[in-house]
């Protein structure tokens, strides 16, 4: 939360408690949505930056268009101090908006940072129960119990969850074989090891050399790996799935083998 108070004739501006950073490629339809779906707390507590990764849709144009939108709202104006938006000319890839996304948090001060996906899977609404057990979990940290790194939406926490919200069935067994060979070579386990719906402590981030990371969809798995091999702990909560007959950008065969790379990195290792 941005907060003003006077020390001794200067003003201190203390910096927001989240940070929000939303991939955007090609979500002209659905980014109004996610953003509206932010509920009221988190935004008076969060910045929200929409990364637009190259889209060839209207993007740009939805962005502008909520944010014309916010001028009839009672709130709106606090919620226009709240959001940014950049751009990239080019596509770059999901690797890289995560890491512009991070770095980005990080120089915003703020203490946990959210990756929210623009295309509608994941459910906005739910930030407010994820950073909530972030902050609940790091009051309860002490010398003898591990630092909490992150906290993973999970589709599968609720049986039948995935099978119900229309997860194409391939993408169903094949999350669940890569899951289960990643759940042997890892030493803590996870139910979703392939949602892409993270909140982040600043803490972890702070020690990972975004440089290095993967540029890829993989990117994601690659942080969990390290946050598991550094000894900070991991947790999951159930989230609903959701599939609408959207076009995926993923192409499924080279994510499995960059999975199944991060898999041998870390036998190895």
């Amino acid at each position: 939360m941005l907060l003003k108070s006077r020390s001794g004739g200067s003003l201190v501006i203390m910096p927001f408690d989240y940070f929000i950073f939303i991939p955007a490629y090609n979500v002209a339809t659905t980014l109004a949505l996610v953003l509206q779906k932010i509920s009221d707390e988190v935004w008076n507590r969060s910045i929200v930056l929409v990364i637009d990764d190259g889209s060839a849709d209207d993007t740009r144009g939805s962005f502008e268009n909520f944010v014309e939108a916010l001028n009839g709202e009672s709130a709106g104006v606090q919620k226009k101090t709240h959001l940014r938006y950049m751009r990239f000319e080019q596509n770059n890839g999901y690797g890289a908006v995560v890491k512009k996304g991070i770095a980005e948090g990080l120089r915003s001060g703020a203490k946990f940072i959210a990756c929210l996906h623009g295309d509608g899977q994941y459910p906005a609404e739910q930030l407010d129960e994820f950073f909530k057990y972030l902050e609940s979990q790091e009051k309860m940290v002490t010398d003898d119990t591990k630092k909490l790194a992150l906290v993973q939406g999970s589709r599968h926490l609720i049986r039948g969850g995935a099978k119900a919200g229309k997860m194409p069935l391939y993408k169903r067994l094949g999350g669940k074989f890569l899951t289960a060979v990643e759940n042997l070579a890892f030493k803590q386990k996870l139910t979703d090891r392939h949602s892409g719906f993270i909140v982040y402590s600043s803490e972890f981030l702070k020690t990972l050399n975004l440089a290095k990371l993967s540029p890829s969809f993989d990117i994601d798995l690659e942080v969990i790996s390290i946050a598991d091999a550094r000894g900070f702990k991991l947790a999951e909560l159930p989230i609903p799935t959701r599939y609408a007959g959207e076009k995926s950008n993923l192409n499924v065969v080279t994510y499995g083998l960059r999975v199944l790379r991060q898999v041998v990195r870390r036998i190895v290792a």
